[in-house]
C-alpha cells in the first residue's frame, strides 16, 4: 500500500530534509577533518581473560605506557586507546575486532596468538583498517597478499631458523652437546606451525642431535604427566619444548616430579620460561633453562627510556618480549599517523608500507616491512634463566651474564 502524502505534508517533509542535509552539510567535514588530523583512535585487541590472560595483560602494559614514552622521544600525538579482550578464543577475537572498526578504530594492535591475530587479519583487510601485528608467528598471516596487514614479529620459520643457529651456538659456547632430543609442542595454530617449520627444516642445519620423539599436546591441559612420562622414556639428553605459559609451568613441575633431569632444556622460541608468572610460580626450578627469541637490545638507549618508564609504572611487574613488541607496534602506528597526517585507512597503510625505524626496543636491523607486510629484519638471542630473571647470554655483542651449562639437576639447587 502506497502512502499518499498531502501538498503541506510534502512541504515540511521536503523542508525538515533539507535543514538535515544543511546541518549535515555543515558538520560533517568538520568532524572528518578533526578526526584524521588530531586523533589517533588505536584498538587494542589482546587476551585479557582466559588461558591466554597473562600474555595478553603483559601485551597491554606495553601499549599503555608507550604514549608517554613516545611524548618523552618527541613523537608527538594524541592518541586515544580503545581496548578488547579477546579472551582467549577465535571467534571473540573477530567479532571485537568488528567492534573496534565499527566504533571507530583507526589502526588495530594484537593479537599476540596467532589464530586469533589471523581472525583479526581478516576483519582488518575486508574494512580498510590497518591492522599492526605485535606478536603472533604463524607464517600464513603475511602469506595471503594483505594490503592492510603489517607483522613486526618473526615468521615461525623466522624463529626456528635462528633458533637451530642459536642452538649449536650453544653448545659450542658451553661445550655441552646433546646427541639426542625430544620436541613437545602446544597444539594450538602457534604450536603446529613451529613444529612444522622444525620438521621441514632441521634436516638442513647439521645438528649434532637427533629428534627421536615429538610429542605433541593440548594447550589447555591440566596434566601433562603422560606426556612428560612418554618423553622421558625416550631417555633423550635435551627437551626442545614449544610452550604458552600455563603449560610451561605444567611442563617443568612434571619433569621435578618425575625427575627427569636432561642436560638441557633449550626451546627454539616460544614463550613461557621468561614470563613473570613462570618464575613467581617455579622459584628455583625456572633457573637455567633457555629460550632463543626475539628480545629486546638491552644496551640501546631508546630500551633504557621504555625500561625506567616501565619499571616506575609497573613495579612487580617484568618487562620482556611482549612489552617490548607491543611497544614498537605502538610506535609504527604513531610514526605513521605522524608522516600521514590522516587517520584515513589507505593513508595509513601506505605511510606503515613506509616505515623505517632505525632507532627501536627489539635486537636487529631496520624496524621496515617487505612486500608482504613482514619485518623479515628481527633476530633472536639466547636467554637463559639466572636467578629467576631473563638474561641476554648470546650473542656476545649484547649479552647480558655468562652461559651456565649443564643444568644442575632438581635436587641439586639450593
Amino acid at each position: 500500500m502506497t502512502k499518499k502524502f498531502t501538498r503541506r505534508q510534502f512541504g515540511q517533509t521536503t523542508a525538515s530534509a533539507v535543514a538535515a542535509g544543511a546541518l549535515i552539510a555543515g558538520t560533517a567535514p568538520f568532524n572528518i577533518g578533526r578526526a584524521q588530523g588530531r586523533v589517533l583512535k588505536i584498538g587494542s585487541i589482546h587476551p585479557r581473560s582466559g588461558f591466554q590472560a597473562q600474555l595478553g595483560l603483559a601485551c597491554q602494559r606495553g601499549v599503555d605506557i608507550a604514549p608517554r614514552v613516545l611524548k618523552a622521544l618527541g613523537m608527538n600525538a594524541e592518541v586515544e586507546i580503545m581496548n578488547a579482550d579477546t579472551e582467549s578464543n577465535v571467534d571473540i577475537a573477530r567479532s571485537r575486532a568488528e567492534k573496534l572498526v565499527n566504533d571507530g578504530a583507526n589502526v588495530l594492535i594484537g593479537a599476540f596468538d596467532s589464530g586469533q591475530s589471523a581472525a583479526i587479519a581478516q576483519v582488518a583487510e575486508q574494512k580498510g583498517v590497518p591492522y599492526i601485528i605485535n606478536v603472533a608467528a604463524a607464517p600464513q598471516i603475511t602469506e595471503q597478499g594483505y594490503k592492510f596487514v603489517f607483522r613486526n614479529f618473526p615468521t615461525a620459520p623466522m624463529l626456528v631458523g635462528d633458533g637451530l643457529n642459536l642452538m649449536k651456538n650453544v653448545f659450542d659456547k658451553s661445550g655441552v652437546t646433546p646427541k639426542t632430543a625430544v620436541f613437545m609442542h602446544a597444539n594450538d595454530t602457534f604450536g603446529q606451525s613451529m613444529a612444522g617449520a622444525i620438521k621441514a627444516m632441521a634436516p638442513r642445519f647439521n645438528l649434532p642431535f637427533q629428534i627421536v620423539e615429538t610429542i605433541s599436546y593440548d594447550p589447555q591441559a591440566k596434566d601433562l604427566s603422560v606426556e612428560i612420562a612418554k618423553a622421558k622414556a625416550t631417555g633423550a639428553e635435551m627437551v626442545m619444548p614449544v610452550t604458552r605459559l600455563n603449560d610451561a609451568i605444567l611442563l617443568i613441575r612434571e619433569m621435578v616430579k618425575q625427575r627427569w633431569e636432561p642436560k638441557v632444556i633449550m626451546s627454539p622460541g616460544a614463550p613461557g620460561f621468561y614470563e613473570g608468572q613462570f618464575y613467581r610460580t617455579l622459584g628455583k626450578y625456572s633457573d637455567y633453562l633457555l629460550t632463543n627469541v626475539p628480545w629486546y637490545n638491552p644496551r640501546a638507549a631508546i630500551t633504557q627510556k621504555l625500561l625506567d618508564e616501565f619499571s616506575k609504572t609497573y613495579k612487580n611487574e617484568l618487562f620482556e618480549l611482549n612489552v617490548g613488541f607491543s611497544f614498537e607496534a605502538m610506535m609504527v602506528a604513531v610514526d605513521a599517523f605522524n608522516r600521514a597526517k590522516s587517520t584515513n585507512g589507505r593513508e595509513l597503510a601506505d605511510a606503515i608500507r613506509a616505515t623505517k625505524i632505525t632507532d627501536h626496543v627489539m635486537a636487529g636491523g631496520t624496524l621496515e616491512f617487505d612486500a608482504k607486510g613482514q619485518n623479515v629484519n628481527i633476530k633472536s638471542v639466547t636467554l637463559q634463566n639466572i636467578g629467576q630473571k631473563p638474561k641476554v647470554v648470546l650473542p656476545l655483542d649484547v649479552s647480558e651474564d655468562n652461559l651456565l651449562l649443564p643444568m644442575p639437576g632438581w635436587t641439586k639447587r639450593g
